[in-house]
């Protein structure tokens, strides 16, 4: 009986010696919610909204399981935004409104003024933005200062200011803003974002009546979605190009982009749209 109980106390003392390992915070669910997020964003900047809108309500499925208020709030913004761009405008802002009602409840001033740019954003492309414009310019420069440890929202907020000072006509502060984004973008190597700022900086050029400037900014354009693959923000830089080309009356340059453009968009099985685009060649 004795060298039984020492054999008992020999294990014991063993087992407390070398306890297992205790985890802390788990954070499976957290992981799998960004991932998600992330994924959900670079879907969406490839023009599969749907995919996108999938990941970002499976990412605040995870993070409601995890009661992960942050995750929450993001996900909502990211709902948001996909739905806007599918042209659910009710349903977009219901998102936002709720994202900013979390924020503010929690007291998280950094996701309370990324909730208003977004809510703002909204406002700016409705039908009537225009008339929004200069309050959204102003507003969201207020906003900065409460997100400036956080380069992806702050990325987003210079592209709304970007937007917002091409509704005012002030094409070149619009580029201005929008290469402070850029400069976000490229650092953080999130190049199908770095492309679609080339974009939005082509379009500031188009109008200002600067084709060649358009051409290049197009060009970056495409070099970026050409290093991550992504063929539809390439059709549409395409598309894009035949249309500034048209506005400088090169026949030749027109044909070639919208043609190019056409070719991607059948390869993705979209031949409704590439019909469009070779209509805009007569």
């Amino acid at each position: 009986m004795k060298q039984i109980i020492v054999l008992v106390l020999l294990i014991v003392c063993s087992a407390c010696s070398t306890p297992p390992k205790n985890p802390g915070e788990i954070d499976e669910l957290r992981k799998r919610a960004e991932i998600q997020i992330d994924l959900g964003h670079k879907q969406a900047s490839r023009g599969s909204l749907e995919a996108a809108l999938l990941m970002f309500n499976e990412a605040l499925r995870l993070g409601t399981s995890a009661d992960d208020t942050s995750l929450r709030i993001r996900a909502k913004l990211s709902i948001g935004n996909a739905l806007l761009s599918l042209g659910r405008r009710e349903e977009a802002e219901q998102n936002w409104n709720e994202a900013l009602d979390e924020a503010e409840q929690e007291g998280d001033n950094r996701l309370a003024a990324v909730s208003r740019i977004h809510i703002r954003r909204g406002k700016l492309l409705a039908p009537d933005g225009k008339s929004v414009a200069q309050s959204v310019r102003d507003e969201t420069y207020k906003d900065l200062a409460p997100i400036k440890s956080d380069g992806f929202y702050t990325a987003f907020a210079w592209t709304l200011i970007g937007l917002a000072e091409k509704e005012l006509g002030r094409y070149a502060d619009a580029e201005a803003a929008v290469r402070r984004s850029l400069k976000i973008h490229e650092k953080d190597r999130r190049f199908e974002m770095a492309a679609y700022d080339w974009f939005m900086i082509a379009s500031f050029r188009s109008l200002s009546g600067n084709y060649a400037g358009a051409r290049q900014a197009l060009e970056n354009a495409i070099a970026f979605d050409r290093r991550v693959e992504n063929s539809w923000g390439l059709a549409s830089d395409w598309r894009a190009l035949g249309d500034v080309q048209k506005k400088a009356n090169d026949p030749k340059a027109v044909h070639s982009a919208y043609t190019r453009a056409a070719e991607i968009l059948d390869s993705l099985g979209n031949h409704e749209a590439a019909e469009e685009t070779r209509a805009r060649i007569e």
